[in-house]
């Protein structure tokens, strides 16, 4: 199975200077946030697959006017193409805004997501717009990591943890993949292909 991941920033291999069938390759297309309305709904329009995503930092506009043709996974478990997507978006709260939360309010989301992850059995992909502390994070509070991620890789072991919110340009030690476990973890910034 071939996934795209996203976010951040459009792509401009797969928006400005696209090209017809340029998306027809991925089965998958996964967003960690921070992109606009448009690009998403281009996504969804050019690609022959599900676009799933989760709200970013800068994403308060995406509450009362959701992307066209993509499916939200905030606050649940997704499945699609047999693979079952925890979302949690948002970024660690340093200001005011809808999608910003401190630790104790992430930590009761996930804990709200405690029969969703019962029933489903754990889930294979964490999709989340902030990374983990420290886990591919910054010790600014912009873009410091949540330690409730860290618990649930430790708990569930989910097959890969893709984020965001750390951009690859922001220093030559920004990781692209890490790995914790047996967890794959990748930096979907911009965009990034790969095989499930």
């Amino acid at each position: 199975m071939r996934l795209l991941l996203v976010s951040d920033q459009p792509s401009p291999y797969y928006y400005d200077h696209y090209q017809p069938g340029r998306l027809d390759e991925f089965d998958l297309i996964l967003a960690g946030g921070d992109l606009k309305r448009e690009y998403l709904e281009f996504l969804a329009t050019l690609a022959h697959c599900p676009v799933v995503y989760v709200r970013g930092n800068h994403d308060d506009g995406l509450l009362e006017h959701p992307p066209g043709g993509c499916i939200c996974a905030e606050d649940r478990i997704v499945e699609c193409c047999g693979i079952r997507i925890l979302g949690l978006g948002g970024s660690f709260r340093y200001r005011p805004g809808e999608n910003m939360y401190t630790e104790g309010e992430m930590k009761r989301r996930i804990l709200k997501l405690t029969p969703a992850l019962w029933s489903h059995r754990g889930f294979d992909i964490l999709l989340t717009h902030a990374p983990a502390r420290h886990i591919n994070d910054m010790e600014g509070l912009c873009h410091q990591g949540f330690s409730c991620f860290v618990d649930l890789l430790d708990k569930y072991r989910p097959r890969y943890f893709v984020h965001g919110h750390v951009h690859m340009n922001y220093g030559a030690n920004v990781p692209r993949r890490t790995t914790r476990g047996s967890t794959t973890i990748v930096n979907a910034y911009n965009h990034y292909a790969m095989n499930y």
